[in-house]
Parts: structure tokens; sequence; C-alpha cells
């Protein structure tokens, strides 16, 4: 079976990972049947600010109202996956953490995380506070993934889209799509 995946993007700064995730997963279209994608109003405001486009509305993908409970990854038996909130503002990462499904990116979560699938939030705020600390050991325990929007500098990117890419490929490698990147130790680059 192939996966059955869905983006979630919230309006924390980071639309470049949202960006060149979804571009490297049209890319591996052969590796998931179903590819859906929610943003809130806040995503595309910050996407249009930040990358100055609109070409969130240009992938080939499934995309669904953040209130829209009709959206069948909003249960169990639509059997996604995968899902990777790209990138995660600490708030949406305290209502899931609460189990408070009051939208669409958050009742997904919380069917993802009660069917034990792959939920991999990329967050993507600075400093932490204790709060933070405590709602990501709460989705750690109920099986979640934390993978902080942490850039990596070992592969020597040579500019943004490269240094944003090393996060990317870590989230891509972590919900076990296969992916062509830098891996330490390999010479080839």
């Amino acid at each position: 079976m192939k996966n059955k995946i869905v983006i979630a993007v919230t309006g924390a700064s980071g639309s470049i990972y949202a960006k060149l995730l979804l571009d490297k997963l049209v890319s591996i279209k052969n590796q998931w049947e179903e590819l859906s994608v929610v943003m809130s109003n806040n995503a595309k405001i910050i996407w249009e600010t930040e990358l100055e486009n609109k070409d969130y509305n240009n992938y080939p993908v499934q995309y669904f109202d953040k209130f829209d409970f009709n959206a069948p990854f909003a249960s169990g038996s639509a059997q996604y996956n995968i899902m990777m909130v790209v990138p995660c503002s600490v708030g949406t990462l305290a209502r899931i953490a609460s189990g408070e499904s009051n939208d669409l990116i958050t009742r997904a979560a919380d069917v993802i995380l009660k069917e034990r699938r792959r939920l991999i939030l990329a967050i993507r705020e600075t400093p932490y506070n204790l709060i933070h600390i405590r709602n990501m050991e709460t989705i750690t325990l109920a099986g979640g993934i934390i993978c902080p929007a942490t850039p990596s500098f070992y592969s020597k990117p040579s500019g943004i889209n490269q240094l944003a890419e090393t996060v990317v490929n870590r989230l891509l490698d972590i919900s076990g799509l296969e992916i062509n990147g830098f891996r330490w130790g390999n010479t080839n680059r």
C-alpha cells in the first residue's frame, strides 16, 4: 500500500519549509497515493509575506479548508498514515498536546495519534518556554515526533533553499519516505 499523507501548514514563520516539502513530495509521487493539504489563513498570509507569492495554489494536491471536518483524514477509517505539520506553531502544538480538536489540523493530528500512525511536528519557535517543552513531551509520549525546524550545516548548504532543505530531508527521512539527500559520511554530494 502506498502512503496517504496529510500536510498541515500553520501560521508560524517558515513557509520555505512547507514549500520545499511540497516540492519534494510532488517529485516522489510514486511513494504516495494521496497527498492532502490543509492550510490556515494565517499560513497563507505568512507564505505570501515570506515567499512573496501564492504558489501554494499551484500544487497538484487535494486542499481542504481548516474547518472541513468532512475531509477523509478527519477519520481513522481513511487510513492516512503520515501527517506532517510544517511549520508548526506553538499554539498548534499546544492544541494537539491538549487533545483539543477544534479544527481540521488538530482533529487530523488527534486521529493520527489515536491510530498509532506517524505524526511529525516541525516546531518553528525559539526559544522554548517550559510550556512548549511540556507540550512537546506530551506529544512525544503519545507517539508523535517533534522535529524542530533547525537546519544542519555539515552538508555545507550554499543558500537558503539548500539550508532549509536539510530540515525537509530530515522530515522525509523520519516519515519513512525514500529520498536522495546528503548523508553523513557520504563523500558524494
